[in-house]
């Protein structure tokens, strides 16, 4: 049985949402509460690992459970991130290009198990081991890559989320316009998600000097999950309706 929701507008919409959730609660813990890069870190990949053993369980796809494990992934890989990037000292672009590698490395691995790299086709625990693998790493990478646009290319958090959000928009096109391989588009446009959510939680969390809204932490991360909240309330609705259907059908 498929555990993953179904690829629809609604659903890089909720993406984006949890992913910018990610970044504005991430930096909430490590940097507005002080909690410190390794010690958030610590604690958000025990929430992912909780988090992804209640995934793992299930035996039916649950919007409430595996946007939390999104969230928590986005949430993990901004403080993974930072602390690599800041605390270790490697930089925003050497902390890129060693999360692209593992990243590769992961997508590698997993398409010489011979486990369908398909998100409609992931129906078992390897498969499903992989996907999430490969979703903390492109949430890790996609901070670092944020950081990078924003600061060390000097397009600033706005200029950066332009960017991203342009790339976006390229890859829809080349999913209607082209043959392209669905699967290598959708893992590109899920990996660059990431970074857009990260500059433009940055543009709303930074200060006006700085280039952002200067919402802060705090505000951002409440009306963020918010808006989540609701989004996974509809998506949970339409779950619940469709699964009634059949039966509705077959009494009928």
């Amino acid at each position: 049985m498929n555990k993953l929701p179904q690829i629809t507008l609604a659903f890089w919409v909720m993406k984006i949402c949890a992913t910018t959730l990610g970044e504005t609660a991430g930096d909430l813990l490590s940097m507005t509460l002080d909690v410190g890069y390794a010690a958030s870190s610590l604690i958000l990949i025990s929430l992912f690992l909780v988090t992804l053993f209640g995934q793992l369980a299930t035996r039916r796809y649950n919007p409430w459970l595996y946007w939390l494990v999104i969230l928590s992934t986005s949430t993990a890989g901004t403080t993974m991130s930072d602390f690599m990037d800041r605390t270790l000292g490697l930089g925003y672009a050497s902390g890129s290009a060693i999360l692209v590698s593992i990243l590769i490395a992961t997508f590698a691995l997993w398409r010489l198990s011979g486990t369908p790299l398909a998100v409609g086709d992931i129906r078992n625990l390897k498969g499903e081991l992989f996907y999430w693998v490969a979703i903390l790493f492109s949430n890790t990478l996609g901070t670092a890559l944020g950081d990078f646009l924003a600061d060390d290319s000097g397009l600033g958090f706005a200029g950066g989320a332009l960017l991203i959000g342009s790339l976006i928009a390229g890859i829809v096109v080349l999913h209607y316009f082209t043959r392209i391989s669905s699967v290598l588009l959708f893992w590109l446009a899920f990996v660059l998600t990431r970074p857009f959510g990260a500059t433009l939680g940055d543009v709303l969390t930074k200060s006006h000097e700085k280039g952002g809204l200067d919402f802060g932490t705090i505000g951002s991360s409440a009306v963020l999950a918010g808006v989540l909240v609701v989004l996974v309330i509809i998506a949970s609705l339409r779950e619940n309706r469709e699964e009634r259907l059949p039966a509705v059908a077959a009494n009928g």
